[in-house]
Order: C-alpha cells, then sequence, then structure tokens
C-alpha cells in the first residue's frame, strides 16, 4: 500500500511547479496548496483515500474562489479624461482610423460621427477611449 501522504506532497509540488510553466491565474497553484494541506492531514491520521479526495476538493474549491475575491484585478479606469485635446497626424477617413498625436504620443484614432472626415493636423477632442484607439470628435464640429 502506497504512502498516501507522499503521493499528495508530490501532487502538490507538480501543481505548483506547473503554476509555474503555465500559469493558470492561481487555480493550479490552489490545488497544490490544497494537496500539500491533504498530505499534512494524512500525515496525522486522516481517514481513507475518499475523504482525503473529498477534503482536497472542497479546500481547493475554497481557496480558487477566495483567491479569485482577493486577487482579482480592480478595474482601471481609463486615464483619458473627458474633452482633452489632441491634434490628428494623418487623415480620419468616415468609419475608419487614422493618427493622432495626444499627450505626446501617436495613438490610433477614429471619429466618433462616422459620416465625417477628419483632416490632418486638426485639433480634436478626444471622448473616450475603446482598447488601444481613442474617439475623438474635431474642434469645428462643437463650435457649428
Amino acid at each position: 500500500m502506497p504512502s498516501f501522504t507522499l503521493i499528495w506532497l508530490l501532487a502538490g509540488a507538480v501543481l505548483c511547479l506547473m503554476e509555474l510553466l503555465l500559469p493558470s491565474a492561481f487555480v493550479a497553484f490552489m490545488m497544490g496548496i490544497s494537496a500539500l494541506v491533504v498530505a499534512l492531514l494524512s500525515g496525522v491520521g486522516l481517514g481513507s483515500v475518499w475523504l482525503q479526495v473529498v477534503v482536497w476538493l472542497l479546500l481547493s474549491t475554497l481557496l480558487i474562489v477566495l483567491s479569485r475575491r482577493f486577487l482579482q484585478p480592480r478595474q482601471r479606469k481609463s486615464k483619458i479624461q473627458d474633452a482633452v485635446i489632441a491634434e490628428t497626424l494623418t487623415e480620419i477617413p468616415p468609419g475608419k482610423t487614422g493618427r493622432v498625436l495626444y499627450e505626446g504620443n501617436s495613438w490610433q484614432a477614429r471619429c466618433d460621427d462616422d459620416k465625417f472626415t477628419v483632416p490632418p493636423n486638426q485639433r480634436v477632442y478626444v471622448v473616450r477611449r475603446e482598447g488601444t484607439t481613442l474617439i475623438v470628435i474635431p474642434e469645428n464640429l462643437l463650435s457649428h
């Protein structure tokens, strides 16, 4: 009869190392920690293998849920403020993207009005950001 404590220790070590090689958002790591805890419990006489497996499953689930709750990245608000000024570097055709100079960097940009062409070297207002694309409105469009 194999030593279940040793099996749980090996399983825990393998799962924890797997997290380093194949990141799984701490799932493998939490399962590995659970296996190490079960190895300790097995070493002090935790009953049958089935009870050990049930404890491992419950502990793994609990640790994964808790890690999601406490390690989940907070939603960061966009650093782009409402109605900040940029300047077009290229033409922005209707419904397509062009480039704008915003805070010293070149950004991909699209006009908020899909029917309007924005010529190069024109001041625009950045109204929002969608991924890596800035949504802009030409300055002269707002003055009408």
